[in-house]
């Protein structure tokens, strides 16, 4: 039986390696390890890939999203609303401020937060909700920040998986 590997990061990796190598030796050679021109640089790309006046460069897609929970008081006895099929980090994001994950069912066809599910999710102790943007699928944006306006919640944006994917 042949082991099917679920990501080919070699795949990813081969066509790029000589452009990733050089960049690393320049981040060595300089010792550009932190912050830095390098590092204002991607911010300045990513907002402007994404079509945001800014962009700050955190550790991980984990502290992102609990930085973010924070900067809108999510903590101990709130919940926030987020797909069952994310990445472990979305929900131990939510789990890291105290708060506790629920969660609404997917769409098939993208396989992102269904905007008609979120309703049976919610208690009085929601506060925010994190669709999560998957394969390259762009959730049903609208439909989510509409149901959020309607309930008085805030929306958080999940996209580490779909990066500049666009509706």
């Amino acid at each position: 039986m042949k082991n099917i590997p679920l990501v080919d990061l070699r795949a990813q990796y081969e066509p790029l390696k000589d452009e990733i190598m050089a960049a690393l030796a320049d981040v060595m050679d300089g010792m550009k390890l932190f912050l830095g021109e390098n590092v204002f640089q991607l911010e300045r790309d990513f907002a402007s890939l994404c079509q945001a006046k800014h962009a700050v460069g955190v550790g991980s897609g984990t502290d992102a999203l609990y930085l973010a929970l924070r900067a809108v008081g999510v903590g101990p006895g709130d919940e926030v609303v987020t797909a069952p099929n994310s990445f472990i980090a979305t929900a131990a994001a939510i789990a890291m401020t105290g708060a506790t994950p629920t969660f609404a069912d997917i769409r098939p066809d993208t396989y992102t937060i269904d905007p008609a599910a979120i309703e049976a999710a919610i208690t009085a102790r929601t506060k925010a909700i994190i669709p999560v943007h998957l394969y390259g699928q762009p959730v049903d944006l609208s439909a989510v920040l509409a149901f959020a306006e309607r309930h008085g919640l805030t929306v958080i944006e999940d996209s580490a998986q779909a990066i500049g994917a666009r509706r």
